[in-house]
């Protein structure tokens, strides 16, 4: 209706419009009080349903309460009745410096030869100062009087022609990529200032190439043995190469840690990596690729059950299912972790009666469809649950796997990937060794130093012309 029309309305027309307009205000009033509430119980689901808890998103990202300004500061300091901590003395100095009487501060008098009847340790720890050391080769040329042709001494192991820095200096630099995630720009500052060495991008980036190539054979010896072992972990995160999304796989067994970089999330990598090998237990989330690994029984990760089940209470506190099986889950983990306290019948026993409440619970019948998307998870998967009840060397999570990748995140976050392929093949070959240096409980640096070839330095000792 125009105004034109409105104008033209008698009085008991325009009392009825009037009327019926306040009776739609009213409808739309109570319509959107509605959808606001809506809307407010929404944004309260939202922010409880994704959090650190109870899905990947990392902590940083949670929302955080506000905290009340009247709360009370939490108190600094030692906790009452904790024990002192200092730091242990090393028995055997570089330096020892004796600091004697020389007179007694009461009488003045002189105490130079009085033997002291005791002592007090205190030390102190420097680095000495970082001096690169150069080592020059004068090759020789000398001609030969019977045959007339010239002949060059043979240089020695590590001063090769084509060497222009020694295995120390190399593993430093590897070290800063690999563990320290440093970019080429900050390797070359951090060499020019703590090292007093300078490098350029491009010589940082041969001798990162170097080593990958000399990482490798070592790599697939590494490889060789992991899949050899009764129980392997294994999992997998994206890595950006040249720009595009590529996958970093890790596969764990006692034998050590195998890393490798490849453009595929497939079961196509699985079976590249393992060949012929079929393995007792198989320990992994549930991705498909990972349970189609050759593996006669497999265990899936209860971390990341507990996390899915802890998402649904969050979102339907009313569905009890989660929460029992949340704790049946907890309680076998507990159970595991208690059985060298236990006899063997005791612990067969419980392991009965846990397999029977889970049994149990998976007969329930249940509301949501998170809920439902998780029942139907847990039937199809029944057996691979609490296979780690049955076989003492398996884990009941795959939290191994995950942390051995969260460097590798780490790295790709604060690099933004790789740009070359030569670049993700060198990283996941070292990767291999320094997982596996650290697996053994060995120096991780000392395996890099050995990795770049001949020693240098005891040619510095050596008796020269």
């Amino acid at each position: 209706m125009t105004p034109e029309q409105v104008d033209q309305l008698s009085i008991e027309d325009l009392r009825t419009l009037v009327k019926r307009l306040l009776d739609e205000m009213e409808s739309l009033s109570q319509r959107v009080a509605t959808l606001e509430a809506e809307n407010e119980h929404l944004k309260r689901q939202l922010n409880k349903s994704a959090n650190s808890g109870n899905s990947s998103q990392p902590p940083s990202r949670d929302i955080k309460p506000n905290q009340s300004v009247d709360k009370p500061k939490k108190k600094r300091g030692a906790r009452f009745g904790h024990q002192k901590y200092s730091r242990p003395l090393i028995d055997n100095p570089d330096r020892v410096i004796q600091v004697a009487v020389t007179e007694c501060a009461n009488c003045l008098a002189d105490l130079n030869g009085v033997a002291p009847e005791d002592f007090e340790r205190r030390q102190i720890v420097e680095l000495p100062e970082v001096r690169p050391v150069v080592i020059e080769t004068r090759q020789h040329l000398a001609m030969c009087p019977h045959c007339l042709k010239p002949n060059r001494g043979c240089l020695p192991e590590g001063l090769e022609a084509d060497r222009y820095f020694g295995p120390h200096l190399e593993a430093t630099v590897v070290f800063y990529k690999q563990t320290q995630h440093l970019s080429y720009e900050r390797i070359v500052e951090t060499m020019r200032e703590m090292h007093g060495v300078e490098l350029s991008e491009g010589a940082i980036a041969q001798i990162l190439q170097r080593a990958g190539e000399k990482a490798q054979p070592f790599a697939e010896k590494i490889r060789a043995e992991v899949v050899k072992g009764p129980v392997i972990k294994s999992d997998e995160t994206s890595a950006r190469v040249k720009g595009r999304n590529w996958w970093q796989w890790v596969f764990i067994s006692d034998a050590g840690v195998y890393h490798t970089i490849v453009p595929t999330r497939s079961k196509a990598e699985i079976k590249t990596v393992m060949g012929s090998w079929c393995v007792e237990v198989w320990v992994c989330d549930c991705l498909w690729a990972q349970l189609s690994a050759p593996a006669k029984v497999f265990q899936l990760c209860l971390a990341h059950q507990i996390r899915d089940l802890q998402r649904v209470i969050d979102l339907h506190p009313q569905e009890d299912w989660a929460t029992w099986m949340q704790a049946l889950f907890r309680e076998a983990i507990h159970l595991r972790n208690r059985f060298d306290e236990m006899t063997i019948e005791g612990f067969q026993r419980r392991v009965t009666q846990l397999e029977n409440q889970l049994d149990q619970l998976l007969e329930k019948t249940v509301e949501s469809k998170e809920a439902q998307r998780l029942l139907n998870r847990y039937h199809t998967h029944r057996e691979k649950l609490l296979t780690f009840l049955s076989y003492p060397k398996v884990p009941p999570t795959n939290n191994e796997s995950e942390q051995a990748l969260r460097g590798s995140v780490v790295h790709r976050k604060v690099t933004n990937g790789f740009r070359s392929e030569w670049g993700a093949k060198a990283y996941a070959a070292l990767q291999t060794i320094i997982a596996t240096t650290k697996h053994k409980g060995e120096d991780v640096f000392q395996a890099l130093v050995n990795l770049m070839g001949a020693p240098v330095l005891p040619f510095l000792n050596a008796s020269g012309p």
